[in-house]
């Protein structure tokens, strides 16, 4: 991600069937000094090739394509990776924040969703976090999106996670902190937003979220907020005064 003069540039691959929103998003990208389209492609099998010949950071990837979809794409790039080097992260773009597939591909790996009538700055900014390790999720759709996630068949949900341990078996994996940063991760906190409500540094959240996947065996910040939702943890966990406690 570090340019020839030490800048960070953020690579991102779009994947889109409709030439007209390639164009579109690959105006937004490339208008910002920090992130640069380095390819596209029109369907999920394109997208798994191009992918790893460009060794991009991020994939703007759509669900609904003809042929191979994004879900089959998502899936194939987060846990087929051929490398060299980790996988890219990730992005799912969607007309609708209810839509099924978007759900799935979630479940299937990607880092978050966004919807593609989002302002340029919010769609440049996602790509950011994204790139950075963090889900992108709307806290405003939170809540819903992990109830029909849940709801949803074993059919659609390629790379669902192993049954989730009880609130026993949580509270000996994760440290009191951690179950916090859990709960906050499930409500659609970013890092910064957790690190001001804990009173801790990002870099500190990052580090306890990363631990969080790797001791329960996640992917992502997708199925930790799944997870958190199942086990009911926010009725759990005693959380500091005046933490956000609404998605």
């Amino acid at each position: 991600m570090t340019s020839g003069d030490g800048r960070t540039t953020i690579r991102v691959l779009i994947v889109d069937d409709q030439e007209m929103v390639r164009t579109g998003l690959r105006l937004v990208v490339d208008r910002r000094e920090d992130l640069s389209v380095v390819g596209e492609a029109a369907d999920g099998k394109q997208a798994v090739a191009r992918a790893v010949e460009l060794q991009p950071d991020v994939v703007l990837m759509d669900v609904r394509m003809p042929g191979t979809t994004g879900v089959e794409a998502t899936r194939h790039i987060t846990t087929c990776w051929p490398g060299p080097g980790a996988a890219p992260r990730v992005l799912v773009l969607t007309t609708f924040d209810l839509d099924e597939y978007v759900h799935a591909a979630l479940r299937a790996g990607a880092a978050g969703f966004l919807l593609k009538n989002s302002p340029p700055e919010l769609l440049a900014q996602a790509i950011r976090s994204t790139a950075n390790g963090e889900a992108v999720l709307a806290p405003s759709v939170t809540r819903r999106l992990i109830d029909t996630v849940t709801a949803l068949p074993a059919a659609l949900m390629p790379n669902t996670p192993a049954p989730a341990p009880r609130e026993g078996e949580l509270a000996d994996l994760l440290t009191e902190r951690e179950l916090q940063v859990l709960v906050l991760v499930a409500r659609g906190l970013s890092n910064a937003q957790i690190a001001s409500a804990l009173g801790l540094s990002e870099g500190n959240v990052k580090s306890r979220v990363n631990r969080i996947l790797t001791r329960l065996g996640l992917e992502n910040r997708v199925q930790a907020a799944v997870l958190a939702h199942q086990e009911g943890l926010a009725g759990i966990v005693r959380m500091p005064p005046g933490t956000p406690n609404a998605l």
